[in-house]
Parts: C-alpha cells; sequence; structure tokens
C-alpha cells in the first residue's frame, strides 16, 4: 500500500536551526508506525476516536457555515438559517467530502489524527503525517454513522448554538467518543 507522506517543513532530513553560539541543530522525523488494526481496519481505531469525532463535528460546523454565509436574508435574531431541505444536503456533503488533509502523527510519542480543526497544543518543529489509505473512508463513515445517530435537525440545531455545542453533541455525554470513560490508550493483549 503506498501511503503519502505530508512534511510540515519543506524539507525532511538535514536541516538545520543556528545554534546561539554558532551550532548547529539538526531536525529529523520519521514517520509513525501504524499497528495493523491502524493500516487495515475499516474503523477508527478506539485510541483514534475522539480526534475523528472532532474532525466530524468541524467539518459539519465548517460546511454548515459557509451554506449559511451564502445566504443574503438574516432572520428576526439576526442570523442566516437554512432551510431544512438545505441542512440536509449540506449535512451529507461534508460526510461524503474526500476528507483531505486528514492523517496519522505522533505527538509526545503518542499517535494522534491530525488535519484542519484538530489542535493537538504545542506542535513539535518537525512532523510526518501520514496520509490516504483508508483515513478518508474512515472518517466519511464515522460522518454518516453520526448523521444516522444524532439526525440533521438536531445536528443543525446545535450548530446554530456554536461549533463547542456541536463537538459537545456528537462527542461529548457519557458515551461520546471524548467522554472520559472512553478509553484514550490501548493495552496490548
Amino acid at each position: 500500500m503506498r501511503l503519502s507522506l505530508l512534511l510540515l517543513l519543506p524539507l525532511l532530513g538535514a536541516w538545520a536551526i543556528p545554534g546561539g553560539f554558532g551550532d548547529e541543530a539538526s531536525l529529523t522525523a520519521t514517520a509513525p508506525e501504524l499497528d495493523d488494526e491502524e493500516k487495515f481496519s475499516t474503523h477508527i481505531p478506539t485510541h483514534l476516536r475522539c480526534d475523528a469525532c472532532r474532525a466530524v463535528a468541524y467539518q459539519m460546523w465548517q460546511h454548515l457555515t459557509k451554506a449559511e454565509a451564502k445566504l443574503l436574508p438574516l432572520d428576526s435574531g439576526g442570523r442566516r438559517e437554512l432551510s431544512e431541505s438545505v441542512y440536509t444536503d449540506v449535512l451529507d456533503q461534508s460526510c461524503s467530502q474526500t476528507w483531505q488533509g486528514y492523517g496519522v502523527g505522533e505527538v509526545d510519542q503518542v499517535k494522534r489524527l491530525m488535519g484542519p480543526g484538530l489542535s493537538t497544543g504545542a506542535q513539535p518543529s518537525i512532523m510526518v503525517m501520514i496520509m490516504e489509505g483508508l483515513w478518508p473512508t474512515r472518517l466519511s463513515k464515522t460522518c454518516f454513522h453520526y448523521l444516522g445517530e444524532f439526525g440533521e435537525d438536531q445536528i443543525y440545531e446545535a450548530h446554530q448554538q456554536g461549533r463547542g455545542t456541536l463537538e459537545a453533541l456528537l462527542c461529548g455525554g457519557p458515551r461520546g467518543a471524548c467522554s472520559e470513560k472512553a478509553p484514550d490508550t490501548r493495552t496490548e493483549l
């Protein structure tokens, strides 16, 4: 299987940063080692589900916000409101997209899903992210799962209250992908 590597710096390997006393410190990066589940499973691995949920919430919010921005008339509350048929189509399009820009990287020796809308705090100076493979299909399936679980109406209502509310709806709660009871790390059997 061919994996594309996205380098978050223009050069990999012998790239140097000048030191304080004329020394040079070289930066190196390696691609994260993916296990069989991360490489071949058709589902999002458990330890990446919170990141995947947050990516889906971000993409839904982004698509709905762009669609609302195209509307001219404002409702009485000063908001732009999509009709049911429009927001249903927009949410379907958000799940059907190509999911470009998402992949797995390693931060502090922990594998994380990375891409638009996902912040993992302080970023290392250089990083390698593995993209393509099954990640776009997995994210699309996850997105459609949330559409089926919550429905377009409930998702749009949460979106109208803000991005945080939408993310809390999809990812929070006692059984949500980002709940404290949801396992973040795996233990080997």
